[in-house]
């Protein structure tokens, strides 16, 4: 027992030279994701910065992100220094977007008191803004990294967004703990979703494997949407409710399995409860069978009393 955990640290050493592959050190991964969000948003510093500040950070940012990739991209047929501008000539862009998704945020919930308090406080804007930093990443085909920066996201706020998700703008996340969204879901604009909702697929083949969401969709509390299908535009899937089928346009979904209960706005009947007209006619033509069986056994009844 003693040589065997005094040759351990031996054995370790040679389990993993199987490792072949580079990975991002998390800590540097997750310090470069921090100093990025509060370069974008110096409200998380609770100070200002100056522009000479500013652009000081902005290239030791770019350095960081570099030394970051240049181990994950040995032996691939790409150029460290090209990935890293592509990556930052999308930051504006991506800054753009969220400036538009903070104010929304604030709109959205009464109970958000400024733009500020959103930044700061909302689980769901940080993990979007994460999202989107590593949406970029996927796109760009750098290994690894985008997943251990998606993780401290998920790390962080119970939210967890796959790098490989395609999510459109204004993406409105309430609350947010337990949320689940998978590599090959795709979201379109300007949708909602609240907290405990998982977005995932069927199976484990690869390729295609979860849901499609239209644009102006509102997904409620512990939804679940399961599979390769399509949510239509302007849809709203009620708190709890398991969808496993296509749901077209203008509709509300709710139960276990969902089922479409509203198109534009007017109820859907249910088909499992649609009335059988040949069977209550069957039951009634037994009924008054029965009721002339028992007349005529009551008849049969007096007869017998009077014979006696």
């Amino acid at each position: 027992m003693t040589d065997t955990i005094k040759n351990f640290p031996n054995r370790l050493h040679r389990m993993t030279q199987v490792f072949y592959r580079e990975v991002p050190s998390q800590v540097a991964a997750r310090r470069f994701v921090d100093s990025l969000a509060n370069l974008l948003f110096p409200v998380r510093d609770r100070r200002g910065m100056s522009l000479k500040e500013m652009d000081l950070r902005w290239e030791n940012l770019q350095q960081d992100f570099l030394h970051i990739i240049t181990p994950l991209c040995s032996g691939m047929d790409c150029c460290c220094e090209r990935l890293t501008a592509r990556f930052f000539a999308e930051i504006p862009l991506i800054y753009a977007g969220l400036m538009k998704d903070a104010h929304l945020y604030k709109s959205c919930d009464p109970a958000a008191y400024c733009t500020e308090e959103v930044i700061l406080c909302y689980p769901g804007f940080y993990a979007v803004m994460v999202y989107r930093l590593s949406h970029v990443m996927h796109r760009l085909d750098i290994p690894v990294l985008p997943r251990v920066v998606s993780e401290y996201a998920h790390s962080q706020t119970g939210i967890d967004i796959h790098p490989g998700a395609t999510i459109g703008p204004r993406f409105y996340i309430d609350h947010g703990t337990g949320i689940v969204i998978g590599e090959t879901t795709v979201v379109g604009d300007n949708c909602t979703i609240y907290q405990g909702v998982t977005l995932g697929g069927v199976g484990t083949k690869k390729g295609k494997r979860h849901p499609t969401i239209g644009n102006n969709v509102l997904i409620g509390a512990g939804a679940k949407i399961l599979g390769a299908f399509e949510v239509g535009d302007n849809c709203q899937i009620a708190a709890n409710a398991v969808l496993l089928k296509p749901l077209e346009e203008n509709s509300t979904a709710a139960g276990i399995p969902a089922r479409q209960v509203k198109k534009d706005g007017v109820p859907v009947k249910d088909p499992s409860k649609k009335i059988n007209t040949e069977h209550i006619c069957k039951m009634q033509e037994t009924i008054d069978e029965l009721e002339r069986r028992v007349k005529e056994l009551e008849k049969e009844l007096e007869k017998a009393k009077e014979e006696l």
